[in-house]
Order: structure tokens, then sequence, then C-alpha cells
């Protein structure tokens, strides 16, 4: 028996981790507003123990009702996230409503866009299912990439969802079809997309891929600045380098960065945009702080700037970057991927590249080293690191945004607020506002 036999041969993991949103406790009674949810719990840990092979003591399955509350439990959470072979989903209202959902969706989602880009596997390992019924057209954006056939178990689960089934005696039999599908659906991922264990990611830091309530489109804009494999300097190892900028693979990885970056990006709930710096004019004076820019400008949302240090070696390139630096706005930050295994990136040249990228973008190196990613200027030495420090660098670049950037009202006729004077209310000064500050 080789390896990857014996390796499967020996994996106990359980078969899926069970991501629902708590329902709180409600009405004079008391009792467990979650006991359906741990009732299908059961029954798909029942149907997966007869499914697969599986030896008597290893978990079919993983939910949160199965801990208590105390020490541990956040390591336990992100333990099973880290290992589990299927993500399964309860779709509800409620569920997207929820930052604990929104964490757990986010740190499987980041296990399987690691293992794509490492070459360890290809599949999407999430398997989501209705717990009651909502409307997709309300989808998170970080969700949309999923296939939901949520007619694949018929109209009455996409209509009511497995709540609706398991509460109604007259729909007994189809909860029970509906479950023993959902199992075998389980099984078959988990064993045609093998997803390789990760190391736990530390839950209370683990952001959400779902954004606050009531918020609306986040939007978030990507400049790659690297050379290609035709401007790099003639010693330069090409192999990280493509046709494009976009193309820039600095791990070696099954994916170039840029398109691991806004994925990842995307899977926090953001509309990302990218460009390569070269095909920009970023030397160009931005607009004043009054202005309104356009949404289709990269100016007008946060912004992260994704620098390859041998960039650096094109005088012209070198040139504009610095313009970049000048003028960009507090909500741009930049992130320097910098390979500890690329033997090229150290030593004497390395050094060089480092003092140049320290001379050429001078404040946004300052900014990254007075915030919690620190990391992200000082070079990103593994992907790991990388996929680690994004979404802290993104969070930053948006509370910059929404801290600095001028809001505009809607379009539409302003209803000025009765002024209000006497004792209590003094005249406003000229060229007030109702609102405070100056008038628009």
């Amino acid at each position: 028996m080789d390896t990857p036999e014996r390796e499967r041969a020996s994996d106990n993991r359980p078969y899926f981790f069970l991501s629902y949103a708590h329902t709180p406790p409600w009405g004079p009674h008391g009792g467990d507003p979650d006991h359906w949810v741990h009732v299908l719990f059961t029954d798909l840990c029942d149907h997966i123990m007869a499914l697969t092979d599986l030896p008597a003591g290893a978990p079919a399955g993983f939910m949160d009702r199965e801990m208590r509350s105390g020490d541990g439990w956040p390591e336990k959470l992100s333990e099973n996230l880290a290992t589990c072979r299927v993500f399964v989903p309860l779709f509800s209202p409620r569920y997207f409503t929820s930052e604990s959902c929104g964490r757990e969706w986010f740190a499987f989602n980041e296990r399987i866009l690691r293992a794509r880009a490492t070459g360890a596997s290809a599949g999407t390992a999430i398997v989501p299912a209705l717990w009651t019924h909502i409307d997709f057209a309300q989808l998170p954006d970080s969700v949309r990439h999923i296939h939901v056939d949520h007619g694949a178990f018929g109209d009455r689960y996409a209509a009511n969802g497995i709540y609706g089934l398991i509460k109604l005696n007259r729909l007994h039999d189809e909860y029970e079809e509906t479950v023993l599908g959902l199992a075998q659906r389980i099984v078959r991922v988990a064993h045609e997309s093998p997803l390789p264990s990760s190391r736990p990611r530390a839950h209370e830091r683990t952001p959400s891929a779902f954004k606050p309530r009531g918020e609306g489109p986040r939007r978030i804009h990507l400049t790659v600045a690297a050379p290609t494999r035709h401007s790099v300097p003639e010693h330069r190892d090409v192999r990280p380098y493509g046709e494009d900028a976009q193309d820039w693979n600095p791990y070696h990885s099954a994916r170039p960065l840029p398109a691991l970056a806004e994925e990842l990006v995307r899977s926090l709930d953001y509309r990302i945009t990218v460009s390569s710096f070269d095909d920009e004019d970023p030397g160009a004076d931005p607009p004043p702080d009054d202005a309104d820019v356009s949404d289709k400008s990269p100016t007008s949302h946060p912004g992260i700037l994704l620098i390859d240090r041998w960039a650096l070696t094109d005088e012209e390139r070198r040139r504009r970057l610095k313009a970049f630096d000048a003028n960009a706005r507090p909500w741009v930050s930049a992130v320097v991927p910098w390979n500890r295994s690329d033997i090229q990136c150290h030593g004497a040249e390395g050094q060089k590249l480092t003092e140049e990228l320290e001379r050429t973008l001078p404040l946004l190196l300052d900014r990254g080293r007075r915030t919690d990613s620190r990391l992200a200027v000082n070079g990103v030495p593994t992907l790991k690191a990388f996929t680690d420090v994004l979404p802290t660098v993104v969070a930053h670049a948006t509370r910059q945004y929404l801290k600095h950037a001028k809001a505009y009202p809607p379009p539409g006729p302003s209803i000025p607020r009765p002024r209000l004077t006497g004792p209590t209310h003094p005249p406003l000064p000229e060229g007030g506002s109702e609102y405070g500050g100056e008038e628009a």
C-alpha cells in the first residue's frame, strides 16, 4: 500500500463541520431553540457511519453544541475547522448576520484557497444546506461562487428548508430522503475532493466572510507592481513572472499571487478590482478631498499596492512608484511579498533592493509599520504568511477609508431641518449647516 492510500485508510477526521446560526432563547418556557439542528446533526452522523468505514469512536461530524462553554472552546472549534473534510453551512436569514458563522466560513474557505494554491486540492469542499427558505438574490458576494442546488431535493425543501420538513409530520418521509441525500453528498465530496488539514486559525482573530448587517457593498482596488518575464533584469530568475504583472507568482504556487489575493479578498465579502501598476497613471495628482470622485476610480475605494521589490530595478517604474507614494491617500496600504526561499532575494542584491524600496515608498512603508500588520511591508516570507496578513491589511485600509473619505448624500432634493433660535438654540454661524461642519 503506497503512502496516499495508507493515509486515506487511516483518515479518521470528521466528515463534516456543521455551521449554523444559534437561535437566541425566547418565550416564557425556555428550552433549547436549536434542538432541531441537533436532531439533523445526529441523523447525518448516523447515515455517514452507515455509508463509510469509520471505526467505532471516530467522529462522523462536528457541531459546537457538543462542546461545553469555557476554556478550550475556541481552540476546539478552530481545530475542527482545520481538520474536517467538508463544511456544511445551514443557510438561513440569521446565518448571514452571524459573525461567528462568518468566521467559520472564512477559516474553512481559506483552507480551500491555500490547498488550490499549493496544488494539494482543486475542489470546493463546501456543501450548503437550506435550514429555512432564503432569497438567493440576497446572498453575500463572498458565497456566490458556491453552487447551491436548492431544487435537488424537491420543491418542498426549496420552499421550507430542512426545518420545515422536520417540523411537519406529514413531510417526515421527505425529511428522511433529504437528509440521506445530504449525507451521501458529504461523503462523495469528501472522497472526490480531498482537502488536507491545516494549522488551526485562532478563532477570535479570524475575520468574518460576511459584511456587517445593514452595510452596503464594500469595494477595494488591488494594484500589482511587478515586472514581467520580458522586463526583469537578465540575471533574474524568470520563473515567478509571466506575460503580465498579474501573472506574478513569487511563492511558486499553483496560481499567480494576484489571483489568490483577489479570491481571498472576495471571500471577505468585498467587490474587488485588480489592475497592473504599469497600466495606470499613478503619478497624476489625486482629486482634492472635497471632490466627488467617480465610483469607478481606484481612489474612490480602499486600495492595496502589491509590490515586488524587483520592480524597482526599472528606473521609470521606480519614478512612478515614488509619485504614487507621494500621492497615496490615507486608505491605500502596501503589501511586499518577499519569498524567503528565493536565494536571489537575499545577499547584497536583496539588501540593495530593500534600501531602494525604503527610498521609493517611505510614506506607505511608514504607515504599514504603525499598524498591526507590519509584516506586510517588512517582507511577507511565505504563502501562509501572506494569506494570514492580507485580511488585516484589508481591514485597516477600510477603516482608514471610512475615517477620511468624504461622504456624499444620495442625489435628490435636500430637506433642511428647521432653524431653531432662542436661548437654547443660538443662530447658526455664517456658512454653518444643521448637520455640523460646513455647507456642502
